[in-house]
């Protein structure tokens, strides 16, 4: 039995909409469920009867990410009927009516209603429609406060079939039309439903169309005809990422890979893509379907090897709105890359600092790892220089607002009243924790930050000398060296074998193992005998579950496997420590994590791989534990699936030398696999590979492919980092 997401419901999407409800159609208000476009709720209620009854479900399943179909019957129905002339009620049999009810997503949803009789005599039936608007802000519908703060007002208009609803405060106006459309009885309304009359001799069927159009702007939404259920329409296309797949003995896998290449086509947003199948997807749905600085990053960073148009589309993006003047309110300085982007009322409004909001610590470092990323790929020297002067005013921010006391570590702490606490990834508001379990005061130097900081000198070390600066390249150098002995002198953790979480605002070293130290290993900051320590320390059955390394302690006082960062298993989180293991040489631990988020992904609903899931330990026959409220589909989850399997294969690539490393390690249950249209450079390659095998079958990037290892030279003589 595939495992759900926590309880059943249905999801479509398009471009910034997208509408979640209960497995039977219907949606109510107070539950996180409905109609969403830019952040606002446009139907917060649905219900569908027939002759005052709620149909039977039979089935329910999406067709693709912007289509799902519903199928009822009828329950026993009462009728109106006659006897002798006289009138007496009249039970209809159960299932004696076929209703199908098909919903696509462009701006809008298209609602397609078709009714059939299987009765032996005609009949006659009252289909009602109940759809309610609340335009609530998505912030009040995730936290389940529902505010009313503007006015509402509704009006129907008999000619046109049309039901109107507005909704005003001060600035911020929303509507929403609902029209019906090629009915095949005219639509009436009555006590807050939409009502149709409907006659139908046997095996007659009957029609009508619904249409829910938001209004932005003065723009009324478009949506898709009917029957549009499948295939996908042209007017939905902003283009597809290139057809890169795998060929692999392995029974599951590809159908995991082809999986994760759909949600990342699903979570595309038009109005952020640069060219012809690149652009930049939404975070995750329902929650996260906005512009999210980090998470745009770990996307474009996990799926380099795979589809290195994610890192084009977020330096492209990213660039476009990165800060150049400073604001408190919205955590706002030069140079900073933004956390996210909001359009909702709330922050229309200025009631939150979302538009957007600048609260991430590591964005801007990883906007410096991912410039390099872009050219390590393409060879292009010209991406260098495009985005130079965002790249040095990301480094310029980094060393002196990053590092906020002249410490030479990287810190954060929020200056806007309803800006985040926590502002690394794990940035609920209580996600770090002493080891006594209190919440550590701000300032928080995470231990992560040092390492991005690391990586991200390095990498523009290299930059400079290429731009023929020879003297800053040096001073990146040096600042790395120092950054490195001072990150292994404070945060080194003795004792447990792994770093400190981080120091807080009085310098007190964070005492909790965590999941953090996996991603200093990834970026080289760990000397190799360390590396190995903090290895073996995350793996040991506190941390590892068996779907994945937890990103907190069993062992720790606030240990809770179901909550959002303090025991739970994030894919992203589990790739990007696999990739820190591999560096350190330890082959078979890596292939121990891969092994557990592919066998999560084989037990989850459709091999999807949701944001995150408990950290309940791994036992024979059991599946992995849903996280109640996750996102599904999300960007940097089935991006995952892509670093994982870079990691496996020893992918790397070195854009000044034009050369492509491939090293691969397959476990058992992988003994081959097969890369098709591997990109780099201007070209793509075929890859065979099996355990210490690669087989070119063919190449036209522009790059040598090497089988082999990545040299990367000791700190202390060339520090140049690499993909």
């Amino acid at each position: 039995m595939p495992v759900t997401h926590g309880a059943p419901t249905i999801t479509i999407n398009h471009d910034h909409q997208f509408l979640v409800c209960d497995a039977n159609a219907t949606m109510v208000a107070t539950a996180g469920v409905g109609f969403f476009a830019r952040d606002t709720r446009f139907v917060s209620g649905y219900s569908l009867t027939i002759n005052g009854r709620v149909p039977l479900l039979l089935d329910a399943s999406p067709f693709d990410h912007f289509s799902a179909r519903w199928e009822f019957t009828s329950p026993e129905l009462p009728l109106a009927g006659t006897l002798n002339g006289a009138e007496h009620d009249v039970i209809l049999e159960e299932r004696a009516i076929g209703i199908r009810l098909d919903r696509t997503i462009l701006e809008g949803i298209h609602e397609d209603y078709d009714l059939i009789s299987y009765a032996a005599e005609p009949v006659r039936l009252i289909l009602e429609v109940a759809i309610e608007s609340d335009f609530a802000d998505i912030f009040d519908v995730r936290r389940r406060r529902l505010v009313r703060r503007g006015d509402l007002q509704s009006s129907w208009h008999e000619k046109a079939a049309e039901l109107r609803t507005t909704y005003a405060n001060g600035t911020f106006k929303r509507d929403l039309v609902i029209m019906v459309e090629r009915s095949g009885s005219h639509a009436e309304f009555a006590n807050g439903r939409m009502q149709f009359v409907i006659a139908l001799a046997p095996k007659e069927s009957w029609h009508t169309c619904v249409e829910w159009l938001p209004v932005i702007d003065g723009h009324r939404a478009r949506v898709l005809p009917c029957s549009a259920v499948h295939p996908r329409r042209p007017e939905m296309a902003t283009g597809e990422l290139p057809p890169v797949d795998i060929e692999t003995s392995h029974p599951n896998l590809p159908s995991i890979w082809r999986q994760a290449v759909a949600d990342m086509e699903a979570l595309r947003m038009a109005d952020f893509a640069v060219r012809r199948s690149v652009f930049i997807p939404a975070a995750g749905i329902p929650w996260y379907v906005t512009l999210f600085g980090r998470d745009t990053l770990v996307v474009a960073m996990e799926s380099i090897s795979g589809f290195p148009e994610f890192a084009f589309g977020a330096l492209d993006r990213l660039s476009r709105v990165q800060a150049t003047d400073d604001n408190a309110e919205q955590d706002k300085e030069p140079g900073k890359i933004p956390h996210e982007l909001r359009y909702g009322e709330l922050a229309s409004l200025g009631l939150l600092p979302f538009a957007p909001y600048f609260g991430t610590a590591d964005a801007t470092l990883l906007f410096l790892i991912v410039f390099s990323y872009a050219f390590q790929w393409s060879g292009d020297k010209e991406i260098l220089n495009r985005y130079r002067s965002h790249a040095e005013a990301a480094l310029k921010w980094m060393l002196e607002h990053g590092d906020r006391d002249g410490d030479g570590f990287q810190e954060y702490k929020t200056r806007s009243p309803r800006g985040f606490y926590c502002q690394g990834w794990k940035d609920s508001h209580d996600a770090i924790r002493h080891e006594d379990g209190s919440i550590a005061p701000l300032p928080h130097a995470l231990c992560e930050l040092q390492g991005y900081a690391f990586d991200g000198l390095l990498r523009m070390s290299e930059a400079f000398e290429m731009w023929g600066d020879p003297e800053r390249a040096e001073e990146m150098r040096q600042r790395a060296a120092r950054l490195y002995e001072q990150f292994n002198e404070r945060f080194w953790w003795e004792e447990e074998g792994t770093y400190y979480l981080g120091l807080d605002g009085n310098k007190r070293p964070i005492r909790s193992v965590a999941s953090n130290a996996g991603h200093c290993l990834a970026n080289g900051i760990v000397p190799p005998d360390r590396a190995e320590r903090v290895v073996d320390r995350l793996m040991q059955p506190d941390m590892w579950s068996g779907w994945g390394v937890r990103t907190l302690s069993s062992d720790h006082p606030s240990y809770n496997p179901y909550s959002y960062h303090l025991g739970s298993v994030w894919p992203h989180d589990n790739a990007t420590i696999a990739g820190g293991f591999r560096r350190a040489g330890r082959h078979t631990e890596a292939q121990r994590i891969a092994e557990g988020i592919f066998a999560a992904a084989e037990r989850f609903e459709q091999y999807r791989l949701p944001e995150l899931w408990a950290g309940v330990a791994r036992e024979p026959g059991a599946y992995p534990v849903p996280y109640l409220g996750t996102n599904v589909p999300q960007a940097w989850s089935a991006a995952a699936v892509f670093r994982l399997i870079a990691i496996l294969c020893g992918i790397h690539t070195a854009g000044q030398s034009r050369t492509i490393y491939i090293n691969p390690d397959l476990p058992d249950w992988l003994p081959d696999l097969t890369l098709k249209n591997l990109r780099a450079g201007k070209g793509a390659a075929e890859l065979r590979l099996k355990r210490d095998q690669v087989e070119v079958v063919t190449n036209t990037t522009g790059f040598e492919i090497v089988h082999g290892r990545i040299p990367r030279p000791p700190l202390k003589e060339t520090p140049l980092a690499r993909t």
